[in-house]
């Protein structure tokens, strides 16, 4: 249930930014307050897990990954999110992937 809103563009527009479109060659297009950000899905498994690198100049690459996780003994779903990216405020990036991830909550019915 969870990964369609991970790994597709509609399911993304949901919760993750404010628009995202895919092209013919598989670049998404994430759209943030205006801003354009353009990435590649780089891995993915199918119900398990989905990795986006960011397409810029920068030489250090900048990537999330989201990751499907389940406790057998408890049946809970996690989603596990790397994100590589340029922002240094730790705080500032905890307040934003809780507010996120409180989005898709609300949106799963979790």
């Amino acid at each position: 249930m969870l990964y369609p809103y991970m790994s597709s563009a509609s399911g993304l527009a949901q919760w993750f930014a404010d628009d995202v479109n895919i092209d013919e060659d598989k670049v998404f297009t994430f759209i943030w307050d205006g801003e354009e950000s353009k990435a590649r899905m780089i891995s993915h498994r199918t119900n398990s897990q989905v990795c986006f690198e960011f397409i810029s100049d920068d030489e250090e690459p900048n990537y999330v990954e989201f990751k499907i996780d389940m406790n057998e003994l408890t049946q809970e779903v996690f989603i596990r999110v790397t994100d590589f990216s340029e922002m240094d405020d730790e705080q500032e990036l905890q307040d934003l992937w809780e507010s996120l991830i409180f989005n898709l909550k609300e949106l799963v019915g979790g």
